[in-house]
């Protein structure tokens, strides 16, 4: 059994994916255990299954599931989460905003009983690098603390963070029960991973967002109906 499966979800990100790639599989290819790389396509427009295929050649460990319809990158990631076959599964960002080495921060506390260690920007020891609209530092702020009160999470400061690692007995429980499709997903995982009584960490991280992100106004309205899907699968008993 592979130590580490990355699952990485992947749009339009022909000029971002390579680079990406190269960066995990030259860390992970030095460290002393097995993993393996899964690129979960969401239906691209552009050239993304052909730079992630052409490089299948020199990374041997990496898969490729290329869908040709969009469904959305919680939609992707559960996907990727459950045809992973590693011990512990960790999905990241196409753009490398978290570092992989960082993960290294997340193995002793999963030694410790943690079930889900996730990064995060909202604890001390953080760091960032950002250079994002002025509307999403601002809705950012604001949402957060909407998300921590309506999901039930409040011990958790940063919900949203693309870089999160699960034992995989509680990926398979978790995103096997999982409904949310599009951005509201890590509102999701984390709801119904306390609702299912699973230990989770938020360790700090080092987040570098280079402002090309494609999260608009409309997004965040997207954000905020799927909260309030959450909300009603709690009150309803869908986590089990």
């Amino acid at each position: 059994m592979k130590k580490l499966s990355v699952i990485i979800p992947a749009y339009n990100e022909e000029h971002r994916i390579g680079s990406t790639l190269g960066a995990i599989h030259n860390y992970l290819s030095k460290q002393n255990y097995e993993y393996e790389i899964i690129v979960v396509i969401d239906g691209a427009k552009d050239k993304t299954a052909e730079v992630v295929s052409g490089m299948q050649s020199q990374i041997k460990n990496l898969t490729v599931l290329n869908n040709k319809q969009n469904h959305g990158k919680g939609w992707v990631v559960r996907q990727g989460m459950l045809q992973a076959v590693g011990e512990y599964r960790l999905f990241t960002d196409a753009d490398n905003s978290t570092s992989i080495e960082q993960v290294e921060k997340f193995f002793p506390f999963m030694s410790q009983g943690y079930d889900i260690v996730i990064g995060s920007i909202e604890v001390e020891g953080a760091q960032i690098n950002e250079h994002a609209q002025w509307y999403r530092r601002f809705l950012g702020h604001w949402s957060k603390l909407l998300i921590r009160v309506v999901a039930g999470v409040w011990q958790i400061h940063d919900t949203q963070r693309g870089f999160k690692l699960f034992t995989a007995k509680a990926a398979e429980r978790i995103f096997f029960q999982a409904k949310i499709d599009r951005f509201g997903f890590d509102i999701e995982i984390l709801a119904a991973a306390v609702k299912c009584g699973y230990k989770i960490k938020e360790v700090p991280v080092v987040w570098n967002n280079a402002g090309e992100s494609t999260v608009s106004l409309k997004s965040y309205l997207e954000v905020f109906k799927d909260l309030l899907r959450v909300r009603w699968y709690l009150w309803t008993g869908k986590y089990k």
